[in-house]
């Protein structure tokens, strides 16, 4: 007696006619047992338009593609820790970042990403699904961060960064209160040996940055900014309010002497950009964290 393969074939089809998915599959594949196709089923070789897909009663439409997949193994859609998805498409994936958490991290490195996790998720979804960076947050910075879902949307969106992107605003709770209920911060920044950022009156091997900043409420101690990123730099809000005199609570690195939130104040609220496929203007907001708004009242 011939012995079944444990392994499904790579095939492909197309539903013709509403059905369920078991019973979809048992007659495009006569020559398995029932047996064997539930087990497909189980161990997520059975993608549905690219989505894997276990469920035997899964209702199918005329026109879906089903794809078999060969040595497939299905993962749970994985637990998010430390994130929360606030939009998802074909192309883009929105997240709400929590503080410290790195945005990426060196493939050497076992410390858990949003770049890892998300990556994790797709993948649970369909093995062939990827995350592309489009841009980053400081580990210690939280808020509204986009990632890509294919190559082509994260060279839209990295080359056409500055065009694309319509609104981008930040929560600073900083030391002090600024002579200036608003201002601009505009100099050249440089990164030191040890990896620290500095302004520098020389733009020879330097970069141009630009800083909107205008007081939202404030006290004697600590004053919460809304700030506006005209370029991107490393670090660059944080070397701005260290250059006014005025550092970002929590941040050592940049001259902070008080840490009054146990955290860096320094949050990304508010995101919007034009969708690099179909050109509309999204805008993404991440409440404003309760201990900057408390501390400087």
């Amino acid at each position: 007696m011939a012995q079944r393969k444990n392994n499904a074939p790579k095939n492909s089809f197309t539903v013709e006619q509403s059905d369920e998915l078991l019973s979809f599959l048992l007659r495009m594949l006569p020559e398995t047992g029932r047996n064997s196709v539930k087990s497909v089923l189980k161990r997520g070789q059975v993608l549905v338009e690219d989505e894997v897909q276990t469920r035997h009663d899964h209702k199918l439409q005329p026109g879906q593609k089903i794809t078999i997949v060969k040595n497939k193994t299905f993962k749970r859609k994985a637990a998010l820790t430390g994130l929360s998805i606030l939009h998802e498409d074909e192309d883009l994936i929105v997240i709400d970042k929590s503080a410290g958490l790195l945005s990426i991290g060196s493939p050497k490195e076992k410390q858990e990403t949003a770049h890892r996790q998300l990556m994790n998720y797709v993948k649970s979804k369909n093995p062939n699904h990827r995350i592309f960076v489009v841009h980053r947050l400081d580990r210690d910075t939280s808020g509204v961060m986009l990632f890509a879902k294919n190559e082509e949307a994260k060279l839209k969106l990295q080359q056409s960064w500055k065009k694309m992107v319509k609104e981008r605003k930040y929560a600073a709770l900083v030391e002090g209160s600024p002579k200036q209920p608003e201002g601009t911060v505009e100099s050249y920044v440089k990164e030191s040996k040890t990896l620290k950022m500095f302004t520098t009156k020389n733009p020879k091997g330097a970069q141009h940055a630009i800083t909107h900043y205008k007081k939202v409420q404030g006290n004697a101690n600590l004053t919460l900014l809304e700030v506006q990123l005209e370029t991107g730099r490393k670090n660059q809000i944080r070397v701005h309010m260290q250059e006014i005199g005025h550092p970002i609570a929590g941040d050592k690195k940049y001259g902070a002497r008080t840490n009054p939130i146990k955290r860096l104040g320094l949050h990304a609220h508010v995101l919007a950009f034009q969708h690099p496929s179909n050109k509309k203007v999204m805008r993404f907001e991440s409440p404003i964290p309760k201990p900057f708004l408390s501390n400087s009242r």
